[in-house]
């Protein structure tokens, strides 16, 4: 299977490759910002708006989740963050002429940028059953025929509830309120396709699924570790702490397959060194390791721990601490050829690393998608968590773990019940508080979502955000499961791919941004997310809506469970009209139900927000099976490739957030005006004989033998780790089989799929 890339991009026509540069940030991240701000806002827009991203009295950026900190500069936003607020405050809009213009398959053979670029939705729309067009609807009507498609569904368990991670937490806890009472646990998110692993391993080995690290804890650590992470396009507000850590004294350790400019130096435009000089130097050691070959050097690591005899910390290990037996017996048998080979590193700079460890107190491990997407992820990052504890380096000042998350309100989805598999406290608390009984079977996770559409044990689709089509693994399979839907509906801001990806009917249900004013009967409203570290804050647009008739997510929710929950049998004791009218009473409810809320309406309008409960952190409390932090068994199993095959791992590029595409540029990486490139070693073209520059299709390859095809790349010779190789997503997902997941957390292995290149 293979997808046909867009007119626009086929063979990126205008593409121009040069040098990757060597630092992120300073006045090109400026211009950049600006000129995409001024472009899709205008000046005094840009202004009036950029100054209130990330401010205590401003608007959370829709960007990542990355956490703030106290004190605020005057611009608290980095590159990206001011491309992702453009791209929501635009005053470009989609109305119901542009649809009348475009088929729905016209526009499904438009580029992800292009979609993007048009602009805001305005009003509902629906695809009728056999139209092409999609056509205004009325709120009354969409809302009804969602509704009634709902409760025409032999069972609850026939409909997918899915979830972004931009969704605020009073939608995101209204939203799995309804779904509940509707009767299922399908909710499926966009965690399920990122940092579920890192969940299932923090779950089992420190009892909670959250990172125990604060931005404090950053800034006060001996040595950092960034693994399978790219800080300055994914996280750019990150490379200022790793700046205030390295002038207080830090080490820091990139562990990557490819270098990237944000880690080798920072420029921080908020400082005249960063400006006119040559900023600061970030990682003192670059690994660059092969794909997948990070348990094998966390596991090498370990031994030397071990083998220092006094680089452990005993007091700990036995106050804290479960399975220490098995664990050292397990680690002293490692092979080093077998180190050697997964990681492709070299024994003297494993050994140097390690001295690095030795002589640190306080040690910070950061990662991201570059661990969670392998079929070995969650091994991966318990042995991690094995590397922290040897040390004492959970709930310490200055040390720990430290998932560094996407979408900037991921972790507060979860957090507010946004889960497949729910744990029995949660449903105890949230059927007490509104008087029924939830479900308690398990419902879809993200993949588990796609086979039953693709089989027909689904036939109603709801996306609450997002663009599932397009973050989605094996493009054709997800596909033809949308297609196979009674009904597919998405709540949105702007236009993307998925609404061209169809079931036989198609609801746009158009929603409030974050930058926008949110007033209901009550008055105005404002909402609250959690970020990466904990922090839950409030978040309060201030732009007039993009069109009179936009709903927020709360209100759009509530809505629907008006005119879903009216049936015969049991209705739960919910009023949707209260919890539409003020937000407060949503977040009452939720400080009865979810831990570590009491009082939420009071603290969250606590300038900078509250700091959730950690017990690892907080006070060395480990709620796993044990009742202690768990040292665990994890073993090496190498990822051979076969000969003339390379392993491809799916990245970002620079103008790119998500399936967000800002612009055709990647210029960390001196990719110009195009998206259709594969980054492949030199010396690995010159075994394979293909020559830098040349067009070439990406073909996968699965047990299943079936082909999945991503045609016309252009092959660019690049410093990537030896058989590895790297190309954008969503324009990959296509090659990443359906069924090619992380053990335990079902997380599809975007970033270890064995390919050839063919010519194009």
């Amino acid at each position: 299977m293979s997808r046909k890339p867009p007119a626009e991009d086929a063979g990126d026509r205008d593409l121009e490759i040069s040098a990757p540069q060597d630092s992120a940030a300073g006045i090109p991240g400026i211009t950049h910002a600006l000129r995409q701000s001024y472009d899709q806002m205008g000046v005094r827009r840009s202004a009036l708006t950029l100054l209130r991203v990330n401010q205590k009295q401003g608007f959370d950026c829709p960007g990542c989740a990355w956490p703030e900190g106290g004190k605020r500069h005057v611009a608290e936003f980095c590159e990206n963050g001011a491309k992702a607020v453009a791209e929501e405050a635009t005053t470009r809009r989609v109305t119901r002429e542009f649809f009348a213009r475009h088929t729905v398959a016209e526009l499904g053979e438009r580029s992800d940028h292009w979609l993007g670029q048009q602009g805001r939705l305005t009003e509902p729309m629906i695809k009728r059953a056999g139209a092409e067009h999609y056509e205004p609807v009325s709120w009354d009507e969409a809302l009804g025929l969602l509704a009634t498609e709902l409760n025409a569904l032999g069972s609850p368990d026939e409909a997918v509830f899915y979830t972004s991670g931009r969704t605020s937490n009073e939608a995101a806890f209204a939203y799995q309120l309804f779904v509940r009472a509707f009767g299922t646990n399908n909710l499926p998110d966009c965690s399920n396709m990122c940092h579920e692993s890192s969940g299932s391993a923090l779950i089992e080995t420190i009892g909670i699924g959250k990172g125990s690290v604060l931005l404090e804890d950053v800034h006060q650590a001996d040595l950092i570790f960034v693994v399978g992470q790219n800080p300055g396009t994914n996280h750019p507000r990150m490379l200022s702490a790793l700046e205030k850590a390295k002038h207080a004294g830090a080490r820091i350790v990139a562990v990557n397959p490819l270098p990237e400019a944000g880690l080798i130096r920072f420029r921080n435009p908020q400082t005249p060194a960063g400006l006119a000089g040559r900023g600061t130097a970030l990682a003192d050691r670059f690994l660059q390791i092969r794909l997948n070959g990070d348990l094998a050097l966390f596991q090498a690591l370990n031994r030397l721990i071990l083998e220092a005899g006094d680089g452990v910390d005993r007091a700990f290990l036995n106050e804290h601490t479960a399975g220490f037996e098995a664990f050292e017996k397990h680690i002293r048998a490692l092979d080093w050829d077998e180190v050697i080979e997964a990681t492709g590193l070299t024994r003297d700079e494993i050994a140097a690393t390690a001295a690095d460890v030795l002589a640190s107190r306080r040690i910070v491990v950061c990662w991201a998608m570059g661990l969670t997407q392998h079929r070995n992820a969650v091994p991966t990052i318990r042995e991690l968590v094995n590397f922290l504890l040897l040390r004492g380096n959970i709930g310490r000042p200055g040390a720990g773990v430290c998932p560094v998350r996407g979408h900037s309100n991921v972790q507060g989805d979860r957090t507010m019940g946004i889960f497949e598999r729910p744990a029995p406290a949660f449903l105890d608390a949230l059927g007490k508080e509104f008087g029924f009984e939830p479900p308690r079977e398990h419902g879809f996770d993200t993949v588990s979502a796609i086979r039953a559409m693709r089989d027909g044990r689904a036939r109603v689709f709801l996306g609450m955000g997002g663009n599932f089509v397009r973050a989605t693994p094996d493009s054709a399979v997800t596909e033809a499961a949308m297609r196979s839907c009674r009904l597919t509906a998405h709540v949105s801001t702007k236009l993307n791919r998925s609404h061209t990806v169809t079931g036989e009917q198609a609801l746009i249900l158009p929603t409030l941004g974050r930058t926008e004013r949110d007033r209901q009967a009550g008055g105005e409203q404002f909402v609250s997310v959690e970020d990466s570290m904990g922090m839950v804050h409030a978040s309060r647009g201030r732009l007039a809506p993009a069109a009179p008739g936009l709903r927020s997510e709360v209100s759009i929710v509530c809505g629907l469970a008006r005119a879903t929950l009216t049936g015969p049998g049991p209705t739960p004791g919910i009023d949707w009209d209260a919890m539409e009218r003020d937000y407060d009473v949503i977040r009452d409810h939720v400080s009865r139900v979810v831990a570590g809320f009491a009082d939420y309406n009071a603290r969250v309008r606590e300038p900078g927000g509250f700091v959730l409960p950690h017990g690892p952190r907080d006070e060395r409390r480990f709620d796993t099976a044990t009742g202690k932090a768990n040292l665990t068994v994890n073993p090496l199993e190498i990822l051979r490739v076969p000969e003339g095959r390379l392993l491809l791992q799916t990245v970002r590029s620079h103008d790119q957030y998500n399936t967000t595409i800002y612009g055709m540029d990647d210029r960390y990486r001196g990719v110009k005006a195009g998206r259709r490139v594969v980054f492949v070693n030199e010396d690995d073209l010159k075994d394979l004989g293909v020559a830098d520059g040349a067009m070439v299709d990406l073909v996968s390859e699965w047990s299943d033998d079936e082909e999945r095809r991503a045609p016309g790349f252009r092959v660019v010779a690049y410093p990537t780790a030896r058989g590895c190789a790297a190309a954008y997503f969503p324009e990959t997902n296509v090659l990443v089989p359906l069924d090619s997941t992380a053990e335990i957390s079902n997380t599809p292995t975007s970033k270890s799929i064995v390919i050839r290149l063919e010519p194009a």
